[in-house]
C-alpha cells in the first residue's frame, strides 16, 4: 500500500511534473496533495502513476503523457500527431487578435492542434475562420479541439492554399510552418514530435516560398500575413516578402525576446 507522500518522495522526477501527473491521474491539484498526502493509492492508481512516470523519465513530452496543453489559458487536447502549442506562440496570437481586418476571412495553414485557429475564432468572434492541414490525423485533432471549446472553424486537409475553395479571397492568411533546419542538432529533442511539422528537412525557409506566391495567386485582396519563424530567420523571411511584392514586412519579439514572426500589414 503506498500512500500520495510516499509516491512523491520515491519518484525522481521533477517535483512539477509528479504534482501535474498525479492531478491527472488522481484528480488531486497541489493543495490536496498536500493536505491529503497519507492517502492510500489504489493499485490501479499506482500502476497508472508508475507507467506514466516511467515514460516521463525516458522523454516523453509531459503533454503527449497526460493529453492536454493549455494554450493561451485554454486546454488543448493533444497527441503525437500535432506539435505541442508553445507560449511564444502566444505572443502571435496576441497580435493577431488586434490586427486582424474586422470581420475578415482568415485561414491557419498547417494548423496542427488547432491552436492558433481556435483561439483567434473565440477571440474574435466577428472573424469567419478556415484551416488546413496536410495530415488527416492533426485535423482530428484540430476539429476535436475546435468542438470541445466551441470554436466555429472550418477545416480542411491538403497542403498550404490548395485544399480551399476557389472562391474564397482571404483577408488574413496566417502560418506557423515547419521552420527548423533538417541538420539542427534540437531536433533530437524535439523527437518525440512529428518531425515533418518541426523541419523541412531544408533551410527551414521552404514553406514561406511556397505560400506567398500562392496567397499572391489566390488571395490577392489578403491584408494581413503573419508567419511563425526561428530565431534566425526574421531577415531571410522578410527577405521573403519581399520578393514576392509584400514590402515592408516587420518582425516582433517572443517572450524571451527573440525573434519570433514577421507579419505585413497592407498599406
Amino acid at each position: 500500500m503506498t500512500t500520495v507522500r510516499e509516491w512523491l518522495l520515491s519518484s525522481s522526477l521533477d517535483s512539477i511534473d509528479k504534482s501535474f501527473i498525479l492531478e491527472h491521474v488522481c484528480g488531486m491539484n497541489k493543495a490536496a496533495q498536500l493536505i491529503h498526502g497519507d492517502r492510500v493509492l489504489s493499485s490501479d492508481e499506482a500502476n497508472n502513476l508508475n507507467d506514466i512516470a516511467k515514460k516521463r523519465s525516458e522523454g516523453v513530452p509531459l503533454p503527449y503523457l497526460l493529453g492536454t496543453q493549455e494554450f493561451f489559458g485554454r486546454p488543448f487536447l493533444v497527441n503525437p500527431s500535432v506539435l505541442i502549442p508553445r507560449p511564444d506562440t502566444e505572443c502571435l496570437v496576441e497580435w493577431l487578435i488586434e490586427h486582424l481586418p474586422k470581420n475578415g476571412l482568415v485561414c491557419d495553414l498547417g494548423t496542427g492542434s488547432g491552436c492558433i485557429a481556435a483561439t483567434v475564432a473565440l477571440e474574435r468572434p466577428d472573424l469567419t475562420v478556415w484551416a488546413s492541414d496536410l495530415s488527416g490525423s492533426a485535423l482530428n485533432v484540430a476539429k476535436a479541439n475546435c468542438k470541445a471549446l466551441g470554436a466555429e472553424v472550418k477545416l480542411v486537409q491538403g497542403p498550404w492554399l490548395d485544399p480551399y475553395p476557389a472562391e474564397l479571397s482571404f483577408d488574413a492568411v496566417i502560418s506557423n510552418p515547419p521552420y527548423i533546419e533538417g541538420e539542427d542538432k534540437h531536433l533530437d529533442a524535439l523527437r518525440y514530435e512529428p518531425r515533418s511539422a518541426l523541419t523541412d528537412e531544408s533551410d527551414g525557409l521552404i514553406a514561406y516560398r511556397s505560400i506567398l506566391p500562392q496567397i499572391k495567386r489566390k488571395a490577392p485582396e489578403v491584408q494581413v500575413i503573419a508567419f511563425e519563424h526561428g530565431w534566425n530567420q526574421g531577415e531571410a523571411v522578410r527577405g521573403i516578402f519581399e520578393e514576392n511584392g509584400f514590402k515592408g514586412a516587420s518582425t516582433f519579439r517572443d517572450y524571451g525576446n527573440n525573434p519570433r514572426f514577421t507579419a505585413w500589414l497592407k498599406a
